[in-house]
């Protein structure tokens, strides 16, 4: 008995983390502790613990006389609407959730037991950092995170979501992983150097959240996929989340009873698509129109806008979506909706998702920053991205489709199953109006008109190329199609692939343009 009363002793005291009082001052700062998150991620008492007693080894710097409940961080399993799920969740209670040697052993530990099980690692990320005091030994805890992180990586889904400090070091597990969540909260940001550092170097004053807050890699870094107002919100996007993903890459995503008929017609689309080819409109009402319930879970939203990614379901299968947007850069590829994309592409590829591209781009974006920026590495990305990918694929071209864009957005040539047309498409090398001034350069300079003869030749240029049936006609689309059969043609698509099997060349692993 004597044997019991300190095991529950011993429990209590890892229950209650780092003390009411810092719990108190967890809680005025807007933040969850750890145990409080897992409680609201997972379903109601199915949490697990795993290694609640492991404790610190090394006792320098005054360590000896400090007590360390769980070495900062609970890990464990449990279940996300009936389906398993490991998470880690570092305790800023517990000296600021700082990273040491059993503190990272735990959450690899945790890595190596989700990939032998084949099931997603949620990490909710709160640290001030490696555990000074404990030297080497810290760097070594993060050294062990990042191999597994890297060994996981398209084996099982990895989010990250960021609910406090995370710094140095800590963002680099993060950033191997699959999605960061984000919180709007002042004290959750992530950064490489802190403010002091960018001080002493450029002169500029910056505090935390302006240097590494959600703003700074929602909008700027495209570090930050999803954005949560509170912790708790949080949590309940990665529950969405998770239920469009498979628990592994030998499986297929779960697909629901949906109660919108595949049969569903889309005449909406009618009075989406502008008459004029040159104005803007917003892909995100084609999506919704075509997709279940018009539900969209969009991934990435407020980083590079002129490219749209996300799950949704299509028959209750989940799908990933991506598009192009007009509404922001007429819809031009650049650097950065280009590994947007092509990040994206390759999620879904990992883990047997079906894609599915809506297609309205005028080409990759010109200019000396974009060329400087390395628009071509960069944009090799969607080539590569779509080439190498063996999931089902189905490609609506909406409007235009010109140059090299054409083929990067999930193109017949780049091994897309099926590719629809709307009538109103335009596929050509470049528009219309770009195409006459440089073909008919010598008709129109010559003529008595110049402008009546280049309008005459841009109307011979669109009625020749600038159409989906010279298309059609070599067999790079499927069928044209009336647009209010979206969602049917889509769906029957997806169906008639759910068999699709596809092998690429034996190899060690590919080399993409990073």
């Amino acid at each position: 008995m004597e044997a019991l009363k300190e095991l529950y002793k011993k429990r209590e005291k890892i229950l209650k983390m780092g003390g009411e009082e810092r719990i108190e001052k967890q809680h005025e700062q807007g933040k969850l502790t750890a145990r409080e998150r897992i409680d609201i991620l997972l379903d109601p008492g199915s949490f697990v613990e795993l290694n609640p007693f492991v404790e610190k080894r090394n006792t320098d710097f005054g360590l000896d006389k400090m007590d360390l409940p769980a070495d900062g961080v609970v890990t464990g399993y449990g279940t996300v609407d009936g389906r398993p799920v490991a998470v880690f969740a570092q305790d800023f209670t517990v000296m600021g959730g700082s990273l040491g040697e059993m503190h990272g052993y735990k959450i690899a530990y945790l890595l190596e037991f989700a990939m032998k099980i084949g099931i997603p690692v949620v990490g909710l990320n709160d640290s001030g950092g490696a555990r000074i005091q404990e030297g080497v030994d810290a760097l070594k805890g993060y050294g062990d995170i990042f191999y597994r992180n890297t060994l996981a990586s398209g084996v099982i889904p990895q989010i990250s979501v960021i609910l406090g400090p995370c710094a140095g070091g800590a963002v680099y597990s993060p950033a191997i992983g699959d999605f960061i969540v984000m919180t709007k909260n002042q004290n959750c940001y992530m950064f490489i150097t802190g403010p002091a550092v960018v001080k002493a170097v450029t002169g500029e004053d910056v505090t935390s959240f302006e240097l590494g807050g959600w703003e700074a890699h929602a909008f700027k870094s495209g570090n930050c996929h999803l954005v949560a107002e509170n912790d708790e919100e949080a949590m309940k996007l990665v529950r969405k989340l998770l239920s469009y993903l498979p628990l592994n890459n030998m499986e297929d995503a779960p697909r629901i009873q949906s109660n919108d008929s595949p049969s569903r017609l889309t005449p909406e689309i009618y009075e989406i698509i502008p008459e004029d080819p040159q104005k803007p409109y917003d892909m995100h009402t084609i999506i919704t129109t075509v997709v279940d319930n018009n539900e969209f879970f969009e991934i990435h939203k407020y980083y590079a806008q002129n490219a749209i990614v996300g799950f949704a379901r299509l028959d209750g299968y989940s799908v990933g979506i991506v598009a192009n947007n007009p509404a922001h850069l007429a819809g031009c590829l650049d650097v950065d909706s280009s590994d947007k994309i092509a990040r994206f592409v390759r999620f879904c590829d990992c883990f047997n998702i079906p894609i599915i591209t809506f297609v309205d781009v005028p080409g990759y974006l010109p200019g000396i920053e974009q060329e400087y920026g390395g628009i071509i590495r960069h944009g090799a990305k969607i080539l590569f991205a779509y080439s190498e990918a063996t999931v089902p694929m189905v490609t609506l071209i909406v409007r235009k489709a010109y140059g090299g864009a054409y083929l990067a957005m999930g193109s017949k040539h780049l091994g897309a199953d099926i590719v629809y047309a709307y009538p109103n498409a335009e596929i050509a090398v470049m528009g219309p109006e770009g195409a006459a001034e440089i073909v008919f350069r010598k008709e129109i300079s010559s003529a008595s008109d110049p402008k009546a003869m280049r309008d005459s030749k841009i109307r011979e240029y669109r009625e020749k190329f600038a159409n989906p049936y010279r298309a059609a006609a070599r067999s790079y689309i499927d069928d044209v199609i009336d647009p209010k059969f979206t969602r049917v043609k889509i769906i029957s698509a997806i169906r008639i692939l759910e068999s699709k099997r596809e092998k690429l060349p034996a190899k060690k692993h590919d080399n993409i343009p990073v």
